[in-house]
């Protein structure tokens, strides 16, 4: 099929317009960019690094060297899932467009504000944990500038929020340049991503002294989270879980950039699939190597699985750094990505008037290098705003910042109840759906099913709390450890629904259609010589 097309472009803008949209973005991606974007946002660099602890801490290594490639096959299943629907509709709303298509206006809404809280929170997590990365980094070489003294201890928590916030500002920089060189940065990524985790994992197994034995790696169990043992393996288990989803998601971005992207129909839901499957086998092979190498098991469990403090313990100094610098550099990436599918999709959701006729005109606004500008400062203002609970760490001065893992609940929760959404749908709309170039056949019936099933069960178990003393109207209750994911989410439920119900049903109808107004307005008036 793809063979017989003699110009890639135009196929892509007739099947935009067939579904209702003008070419308003800079349509300069190729396939293996818009694979790169959701390959950076995965990025293994980030979360298996990031959320190594989680993990860690609930169950210890079989968490990490069984549950990591038992709980990726789900996540790609969903990947076929959404493959299949983006090959259908490639549109930069992607996820809520899919469900306005199959289910209705109604059903895009909530959709769509699903997908913004779980992307928002995926850019606060990604920023927020390279800044922690990167405050390591600069206490290992002693960085002491204008009065901030990265080395101590004092002050860690504010330490790590100026960073998030330089961080941040690169990332709306970044994201404000040409679609071109977004292409660019997210390709040399992939590239960094690749030969970053080879060199840590020829120094991970040549470095240290020693290594674990098989049967820590696949059989130890490990229980730090305050729960008693007896609830082990159905709950305490389920929670480490979070290693995996939060590390392999935002592969929706493929989706998102779809509009940008040539031959989108087939290289989106490539690029989808693709992403997750690449970043599972390499996630893999680098959390291996970081368990193989942890040999002093006491000091894990005192720095609570804390990857920094467990790679100079088995690395050194020396090559604890060189490790680390791959990936802070890593994230940094990572976060620029996140913060390009958000805005892509806050723009396509504000171009369907998602925020309201005047708010939405202003959202969708695109500058003279067709970037959607006011979507990147506002996704990032918002990522900003749910970060700033993370300034408060525990009572007793601990610098733990627990709102930090509620933000990466929130981030798996809200992006999972998007994904699935739209998949439901077109589970139920059965034989009658019309498929894409890419599709998954019959298939579908048991992926689409299981797919559901598995989002459902992931939702119950992240948003229950990590530790007793998150637990309410408990004797060890503390608001600083609280899981604030349910009530983050029940808030966009609540919130979503007074808006649907007071002013969105009656201005909100899933998409509006660019291509039939330019045909009530006619075509636009052609300027020459004399004109005004």
């Amino acid at each position: 099929m793809e063979s017989s097309v003699s110009s890639p472009a135009l196929t892509d803008e007739q099947r935009l317009a067939e579904l209702g949209y003008k070419q308003s973005l800079n349509r300069a991606w190729s396939g293996f960019s818009n694979f790169a974007i959701s390959f950076t946002i995965i990025s293994v660099l980030a979360g298996c690094f990031t959320t190594y602890g989680q993990a860690w801490n609930n169950g210890g290594p079989i968490v990490i060297s069984i549950g990591w490639p038992l709980i990726s096959i789900p996540i790609l299943i969903i990947g076929f899932c959404m493959s299949e629907l983006v090959s259908a509709y490639p549109t930069a709303g992607g996820i809520y467009w899919w469900a306005g298509k199959l289910g209705g206006p109604v059903w895009a809404w909530f959709t769509g504000w699903f997908n913004l809280i779980g992307l928002v929170a995926v850019v606060a997590s990604v920023d927020y944990a390279c800044a922690t990365f990167l405050n390591v980094v600069l206490g290992l070489y002693e960085v002491n500038i204008f009065g901030i003294n990265f080395a101590d201890e004092a002050h860690v928590l504010q330490e790590v929020f100026l960073l998030f916030l330089i961080i941040l500002a690169l990332h709306i920089a970044v994201n404000v340049r040409r679609t071109h060189m977004l292409a660019l940065v997210n390709s040399v990524s992939v590239w960094w991503h690749v030969i970053g985790v080879a060199a840590i994992v020829v120094v991970l197994i040549l470095v240290p002294d020693g290594h674990q034995s098989l049967s820590f790696v696949f059989g130890h169990r490990i229980n730090q989270s305050g729960f008693s043992g007896s609830m082990f393996w159905f709950y305490v288990l389920p929670l480490g879980f979070l290693l995996t989803q939060y590390t392999i998601t935002g592969f929706d971005a493929s989706a998102h950039i779809s509009e940008e992207t040539h031959g989108a129909s087939t290289a989106a839901a490539k690029g989808v699939w693709r992403s997750i499957f690449y970043s599972a086998v390499i996630g893999w092979i680098v959390l291996l190597a970081i368990t193989f190498a942890i040999t002093n098991v006491k000091g894990a469990n005192e720095a609570f699985g804390f990857a920094p403090t467990l790679l100079t313990e088995a690395l050194g100094s020396g090559w604890g750094k060189f490790v680390l610098i791959i990936s802070v550099v890593g994230q940094l990436f990572c976060g620029a990505a996140c913060l390009t599918s958000a805005s892509r999709m806050c723009y396509a959701f504000s171009r369907d008037r998602g925020f309201g006729k005047r708010v939405s005109a202003k959202i969708s606004t695109v500058n003279s290098e067709r970037v959607p500008i006011y979507a990147v400062l506002a996704m990032a203002a918002a990522a900003l705003l749910i970060t700033i609970p993370a300034l408060k760490g525990k009572g007793n001065g601990e610098a733990v910042p627990f709102a930090f893992f509620a933000i990466v609940s929130v981030s798996v929760i809200g992006l999972y109840i998007a994904y699935v959404i739209p998949i439901f749908l077109r589970w139920r709309k059965g034989a009658d759906f019309e498929p894409g170039p890419w599709t998954n056949g019959k298939k579908y019936k048991w992926m689409n099913s299981f797919s559901t099933i598995w989002v459902v069960f992931i939702t119950i178990i992240f948003c229950l709390p990590f530790t007793p003393e998150a637990v309410p109207f408990s004797s060890e209750f503390s608001w600083e450890a609280f899981n604030y994911a349910p009530l983050t989410v029940g808030l966009v439920i609540l919130l979503a629904w007074i808006g649907w119900m007071t002013t969105a049903r009656k201005h909100f109808t899933g998409q509006v259609r660019e291509t039939d107004l330019a045909k009530e307005i006619g075509p636009e008036p052609q300027v020459g010589p004399g004109s005004p």
